[in-house]
């Protein structure tokens, strides 16, 4: 069956009709993974006893098939009689999984940060709340913001998983066409060319808060 480009022109519309699902879970999952990394990795360096446990958790996350956990979400869970929305489940899932790795982004941001630093505010009489506010903070988003915008290309990259779990996201959508007229070709070709297009706009916007911090380190400076 040869490609059918007038075909593929003709379906945009159907695909594109998963779009807002597919960003909205898209930024969700990106905060929901930042906030929960944030608390994993204050977690870790709460308490001595408290590190080795949530590392392996950390560990855990990270060595876990994203699929399997959304699957356990899922499919497990309302055995146990918690049932969950599929689009909960989904945002929550890519959260989840994320989680683990942007916890070893702020690790090392906040890692490269000298100590001296906050012992030197500490000494001069702000509160451990200010310290983090103005001295901390404002760096460690330095550190972490490419790392952190990488990961949110690949959590947007990662939104097709849901469609095993009947999110309407736009690979969802073109597996609806697809079995509607037996063509698998189009809508996978117009699925793909759609994420990479969102890929290369989340790209730029990531390009653009880069320079943004850059611009600004050079007016401080």
């Amino acid at each position: 069956m040869d490609f059918d480009l007038a075909f593929a022109w003709e379906i945009v519309p159907r695909v594109l009709e998963g779009v807002g699902n597919t960003i909205m879970v898209a930024i969700l999952s990106f905060i929901g993974a930042t906030l929960l990394g944030f608390f994993w990795e204050m977690l870790r360096r709460s308490h001595p006893l408290v590190r080795p446990v949530i590392q392996f958790i950390v560990d855990a996350i990270r060595c876990t098939p994203s699929i399997a956990q959304i699957y356990f979400l899922f499919f497990v869970l309302p055995y146990y009689g918690i049932t969950l929305p599929a689009l909960c489940v989904g945002v929550f899932g890519i959260s989840f999984y994320y989680s683990g790795y942007i916890s070893e982004v702020f690790k090392a941001g906040i890692d490269a940060i000298p100590k001296g630093q906050s012992e030197a505010t500490l000494s001069l009489g702000l509160s451990w709340l200010d310290t983090v506010v103005f001295v901390v903070a404002p760096q460690m988003l330095r550190n972490i913001a490419a790392p952190l915008g990488s990961y949110s290309i690949s959590i947007l990259k990662t939104t097709p998983l849901l469609s095993v779990i009947a999110v309407p996201e736009m690979l969802g959508s073109a597996f609806d066409v697809a079995s509607e007229t037996y063509r698998y070709a189009e809508p996978m070709v117009v699925v793909g060319i759609l994420f990479a297009v969102l890929a290369l706009i989340a790209a730029f916007l990531v390009s653009a808060f880069e320079r943004r911090l850059g611009l600004f380190d050079t007016a401080v400076r």
